[in-house]
């Protein structure tokens, strides 16, 4: 079953790839590959390069 933050993410991946890195310029492109499925991973990534949590980078996420 994909959760509602994967659902979110495949529909609108540019649009949020774009601002998540205006919003933390220490992402780079690597950091910000989607895979269908590895949601937990590339949210993984962004927390230990931004030291935001889960639910801050959700939070992000559902506001774009």
């Amino acid at each position: 079953m994909i959760n509602a933050i994967e659902e979110q993410i495949k529909g609108n991946w540019n649009q949020i790839k774009g601002k998540l890195k205006e919003e933390y310029a220490e992402l780079s492109e690597d950091d910000l590959v989607f895979e269908e499925g590895k949601t937990d991973q590339l949210i993984g990534k962004i927390q230990e390069k931004t030291g935001k949590t889960k639910l801050e980078i959700q939070e992000f996420i559902d506001e774009i």
